[in-house]
């Protein structure tokens, strides 16, 4: 009977072992779970993952931090400018898409993504519709920018000085984010009705959309899931001066595939920057107590041509080419001499943080990063960071230039930030629980194996008694 136990302890022991080698070797569990995962995330009704694409859960703000300048005059005079940031005003931004329609047998899906702001003044510094902010006149430059080289500069000018417009304007927070009525606008308005007369940074971009979205659904590859494939009608974008720039390549940055690696290069689509971007692991993060891997777009994104040659065709009109750190985006934005860059010019080249008093870039404050649990493609939190800036320079026959020197002048820069809320954070820890276990079933078979195993070396080398003691034992183990 002994010998009998003995040899069932030590072959279930052995092939408990077996079994568990064998699992970890083949990674049965682990394709189980991987598969299971790919097989849910497809952008079809009735699957999580699409409710969680049509409308996201988590609350996403808005922070505008303005630059207030304190010696305009002196500006105009060749002086450096000296501003101080004011903020943050935030918003909360609601984006539920709009239009839903299955295409192509489920493999892709288009929508709108119309986007709401509600002003937060509990997490705002002050009131919009009140606190004044001095910046860059942006109608009168772009105005002055338009007819430099052509017959209309003079009568442009005459309209200036009738108007009294100034290089320098104070709004308050609210019309220069939302609009307010410009009376030189108004007046080109008359004559041109293409042109709007009225003027915001964000004008008429409260409860409107950017343009229809065609995504692959993920059915085909998981790989492709929320892939962007044409953007308002079009498969590539036509204002640069490359193919390979004008590519439309990844997602909208608000969702990604599953099974993400580290040495992966993600790429994302912005309409703000008016192009595509991509992003590289940075660190491993943890966020609500979810895993998540951080990714990061890399100096090179936005780096000059000596260092980056792919980005000469983001140089308009071709050749002309701006220091490392900055984005000239004027043939998107109607012409408006608009440049973006990250926040107080951080990774951009040290010229222009020096031109202006008042930067100081830090990379926890100003850098733009994705936290993607790397399981899901659920992103858990997020920071999308850009600045806006108005080309300044002396133009000949505006006297109000002055002699102002070649500038890339800052305005407000802006952090879109996302962080899963606790009812979503505890529905993905237990999805992840889930898989972890299965995952995790090698290793308790490994570990009863071993258990057996000792236990049936305990027996064997333990030397046998009398047929009594032997049957005490058995019977009572105490």
């Amino acid at each position: 009977m002994r010998k009998c136990c003995l040899s069932a302890v030590g072959v279930l022991a052995m092939s408990l072992l077996i079994a568990s080698v064998a699992l970890l070797v083949a990674h049965v569990l682990q394709r189980v779970v991987d598969l299971q995962v790919k097989e849910e995330t497809v952008l079809k009704n009735g699957t999580e993952a699409f409710d969680l694409w049509e409308d996201p859960p988590p609350p996403v703000y808005m922070q505008f931090y303005f630059f207030n300048v304190t010696n305009p005059l002196e500006v105009v005079n060749g002086e450096t400018p000296f501003v101080e940031e004011i903020g943050p005003y935030t918003y909360r931004e609601y984006r539920p898409r709009a239009d839903v329609h299955i295409l192509d047998n489920g493999t892709r899906v288009s929508s709108v993504n119309p986007k709401t702001y509600v002003f937060e003044p509990e997490k705002s510094v002050g009131d919009p519709e009140v606190d004044l902010i001095r910046t860059v006149n942006i109608p009168a430059v772009t105005l002055m920018e338009w007819t430099k080289s052509t017959s209309l500069r003079l009568p442009t000018e005459i309209l200036l000085l009738l108007y009294q417009e100034n290089l320098f304007t104070t709004h308050s927070v609210h019309e220069l984010l939302w609009g307010y009525k410009d009376k030189f606008l108004s007046m080109l308005h008359v004559l041109h009705p293409e042109v709007d007369s009225e003027f915001g940074l964000f004008n008429k971009m409260n409860g409107t959309d950017d343009g229809e979205y065609v995504v692959l659904s993920g059915k085909m590859n998981y790989l492709n899931f929320s892939k962007i494939v044409e953007w308002r009608g079009q498969e590539s974008l036509n204002w640069w001066t490359t193919e390979s720039c004008n590519m439309i390549n990844g997602t909208d940055g608000s969702a990604f595939h599953p099974l993400i690696s580290t040495d992966e290069t993600i790429y994302v689509f912005s309409s703000d920057f008016c192009r595509s971007l991509y992003i590289t692991f940075d660190s491993f993060v943890s966020v609500s107590g979810i895993p998540a891997y951080r990714f990061v777009p890399p100096e090179k994104v936005f780096a000059n041509t000596s260092v980056n040659p792919d980005n000469e065709g983001f140089c308009v009109p071709a050749g002309n080419c701006h220091g490392s750190g900055v984005l000239n985006v004027s043939v998107c934005k109607q012409g408006v001499p608009i440049l973006l860059s990250a926040p107080h010019f951080y990774q951009a080249d040290e010229k222009y943080i020096k031109d202006i008093q008042g930067m100081h870039p830090r990379k926890e404050d100003h850098e733009t990063f994705l936290d993607i649990n790397p399981l899901t493609g659920i992103v858990v939190q997020a920071a999308k960071r850009m600045q806006i800036n108005v080309l300044l320079r002396k133009l000949d026959g505006f006297i109000e230039t002055g002699s102002v020197r070649t500038l890339v002048f800052p305005v407000v820069h802006v952090n879109e930030s996302v962080l899963i809320d606790e009812a979503s954070a505890k529905k993905l820890k237990s999805v992840l629980f889930e898989a972890t276990v299965v995952a995790s079933i090698p290793f308790i078979i490994m570990a009863l194996g071993i258990i057996l195993g000792i236990c049936f070396i305990v027996l064997v080398c333990r030397p046998p008694g009398t047929k009594e003691e032997v049957r005490e034992v058995l019977i009572d183990p105490e």
